[in-house]
């Protein structure tokens, strides 16, 4: 058995290799290059310093007990514990100063760098003259042991924050935004950006060169490329990182730590397509923007509700072609049901809802033939606190039944003709917190008189438009699906029911006298595009609004691709452009083909007696600001006797600016159908135009579905 004064003096001599090296790194800093096993080393520095902080303070602690000196088999263990610390901390520092050069700086940093080299000098310091007088000794172990708290206190906040020792015990009130004050960088960006990336990109930590704890670091981006280029997919690292697979390194946040949902990766990459901007307003975004309705519901203070959930089968049988009933948020157990489709509305399905009369918090039934249907059932909606039922040519009787809903906070019934009793039943409705009375009938008396009786109602009127001329909201458009098989019903809406309705199916714009004009569903059974803009008197024209709709017809039975696609952009390769799936415009990476540095070149066969498809649908994606481009030229070819004829083509017309990203439809008809095979090229734009900001770069072509049809 080895005697303790040979491991004294083993330890001793060890204890001076420490020194040395630790003299070597620190005093050569940056400029020493170390080989790369060191980093396991050097990575292994939060496993190694849990050693010597309890050998030093358990070797401290015996300088502490009465008469020591007089006990020297006591004090010889606590030497060499205190010894045995003292070449742990050497150790641990010096795979600290090894950890330190890989990608770590700030202020964190150097603190406590230079707390552990004073506690490891410290302790060396004290162990040699650890003769000294007992007084002397205890002083110094006790600033000794206040290094060593200091030392690991600096050293978690680089790894878990700069707060992270005192957190539990400070205010955990969260300061409630108006959705009016709301910024979309720091409201809604940020907190994801500190809960899912900072932690490894802060003071004391900076990965890739790229500090994310303050604006001016994400700005700057780091070693690999900016942190984010407004509407540029493809140079925002952001996007970049986020979307590669997770088994991909360079994949973010790390597959070993918390992964972003996919309402935080929507967000992320909605506020790069948005513009990236680190001061603007949510509100400032338009209500569609699906940056707005995804962030905005954070700002609206959901109530909680303490009644139960309905049972999740019922609200799925409650939900059909005419009746939607939804969760008025995630989690939620209150319910927002809407009809919609006036032809289809059957007033029979409306008992369907005792099933969720506890659970009903939002109804409406606005634009519903409601004439003469008992409204009493209302009654049973414990919890309706907002009512929809504009143009529901509602009479006096059925008003009288909603006066008497108290639970009410919302109620609007513009567009249904209000008497005088009608009037003074509603004017007993204190509960109310908004009203809508539009095209109601009422006269500027009548008005005041229910402005008086509703004081703390807040009451829309809608507004005189004499002697201005407004533009009209564009109308909407409603279809089930975008690829369907059969047929596909078409609806068309605009909340002014006197305001007409213009569209096409060709994909031009519809105008105000020769184009046809909405009255019904519309049903479809082909591949287009619908454009629909809303007339009518004393107010301009609407924008136009548009949807694209594909028939899907002939199945290829056997496909593939001339070139691969980008691999940052390949979905399931070829396979994506026939899975009757459509993408969707954010998720760049996950149901779109990508090419730019070659064509996108698709060759299509066809069973041998079966029919030849005469018409060719090609759905693309265009976003200028992201370098997404029409293409600069589309060739279809057949394969006739052995060579390929050409049977449509087109160059489809160039951008002029940027726009919000969006789906196009290019569809074509085959010269014949005589073909064996067919040749489907899309040539992205080699150079992009000189009014974008990347002009002389190369431009993409996303495609995500090619639709044939007889």
């Amino acid at each position: 058995m080895l005697k303790i004064s040979s491991i004294r003096s083993f330890l001793e001599s060890t204890l001076f290799v420490w020194i040395g090296l630790t003299l070597i790194i620190t005093l050569a800093g940056n400029t020493l290059v170390l080989p790369d096993w060191l980093q396991v080393v050097g990575r292994s520095h939060p496993i190694l310093l849990h050693f010597p902080i309890v050998l030093l303070l358990m070797g401290l602690l015996f300088f502490w007990i009465p008469g020591i000196d007089k006990k020297p088999e006591i004090r010889e263990i606590g030497e060499i514990s205190f010894l045995a610390g003292c070449n742990f901390a050497g150790i641990t520092v010096l795979a600290g100063l090894i950890l330190a050069q890989e990608e770590y700086t700030g202020e964190i940093l150097t603190w406590h760098k230079w707390a552990g080299l004073v506690v490891f000098g410290g302790c060396v310091i004290l162990y040699f003259f650890r003769a000294m007088q007992a007084k002397v000794i205890r002083i110094s172990s006790v600033v000794l042991a206040g290094a060593i708290i200091a030392t690991g206190h600096w050293g978690a906040g680089l790894t878990h924050g700069e707060d992270f020792l005192l957190a539990p015990i400070q205010s955990n009130n969260i300061e409630v935004v108006p959705l009016a004050e709301a910024e979309i960088f720091g409201d809604v960006v940020l907190p994801i950006l500190e809960a899912k990336c900072i932690s490894c990109h802060k003071e004391g930590k900076i990965k890739g060169e790229l500090r994310m704890d303050h604006i001016e670091g994400l700005q700057k981006g780091g070693k690999s490329g900016p942190f984010v280029l407004a509407g540029d997919f493809e140079k925002s690292l952001l996007i970049q990182r986020i979307n590669l697979p997770l088994d991909e390194k360079k994949h973010m946040p790390p597959k070993n730590k918390a992964q972003l949902t996919d309402e935080e990766l929507l967000i992320l990459s909605e506020w790069v397509a948005s513009g990236a901007s680190f001061e603007q307003k949510l509100v400032t975004l338009p209500a569609k923007n699906e940056l707005y309705q995804l962030a905005s519901v954070k700002f609206e203070g959901n109530k909680i509700y303490s009644f139960d959930a309905a049972d999740q089968d019922d609200i799925t049988e409650l939900n059909t072609s005419f009746r939607s009933v939804q969760p008025l948020f995630p989690e939620s157990p209150a319910l927002d049901v809407s009809y919609f489709g006036i032809s289809a509305f059957p007033p029979e399905s409306l008992s369907d809802l005792k099933m969720v009369n506890d659970q009903i918090v939002q109804f409406s039934l606005s634009k519903m033939p409601l004439a003469g249907i008992d409204l009493k059932f209302l009654k049973d909606f414990k919890h309706l606190e907002e009512l929809q039922l504009n143009f529901t040519e509602l009479d006096a009787d059925q008003l009288k039944v909603i006066s008497e809903l108290n639970t009410l906070e919302v109620l609007a019934i513009s567009g249904n003709e209000i008497d005088s009793e009608s009037l003074q039943n509603l004017a007993k409705m204190k509960s109310l917190k908004k009203l809508y009375l539009w095209q109601t009938g009422l006269s500027d008396p009548d008005q005041k008189s229910i402005q008086k009786s509703l004081s703390t109602t807040e009451i829309d009127f809608g507004f005189d438009g004499k002697g201005i001329i407004y533009e009209l909201n564009s109308p909407a458009i409603s279809q089930a699906e975008l690829i369907y098989q059969d047929s596909l019903e078409l609806t068309l809406s605009h909340p002014i029911k006197t305001a007409e309705i213009r569209y096409t199916l060709d994909g031009t714009e519809p105008d105000s006298i020769s184009s046809a004009v909405y009255s019904a569903p519309i049903f479809v059974k082909n591949t287009g595009k619908i454009v629909a803009k809303a007339y009518a008197a004393d107010w301009k024209g609407s924008k136009a609004i548009e949807a694209v709709f594909m028939h899907s017809g002939i199945t290829p039975s056997k496909f593939s691709l001339v070139y691969e696609p980008n691999s940052k952009y390949k979905a399931s390769g070829a396979a994506t452009l026939f899975d009757l799936e459509k993408a969707k415009t954010p998720n760049l990476g996950e149901k779109w083909l990508g090419f730019q540095d070659e064509p996108m070149v698709l060759e299509v066969g066809f069973e041998k007696n079966a029919d030849k498809p005469k018409d060719v649908s090609i759905s693309l994606l265009y976003s200028e600001g992201s370098h997404i481009f029409p293409p600069s030229k589309v060739s279809i070819q057949g394969l006739e006797n052995g060579k390929w004829n050409q049977l449509a083509s087109t160059i489809p017309t160039p951008s002029t600016k940027a726009s919000s990203a969006r789906s196009e439809l290019l569809n074509f008809e085959l010269a014949n159908t005589n073909y064996d095979k067919l040749k489907i090229t899309l040539t992205p734009l080699a150079h992009l135009p000189k009014w974008h900001p990347g002009a002389g770069g190369k431009g993409w072509v996303f495609v995500d579905e090619v639709i044939f049809n007889k």
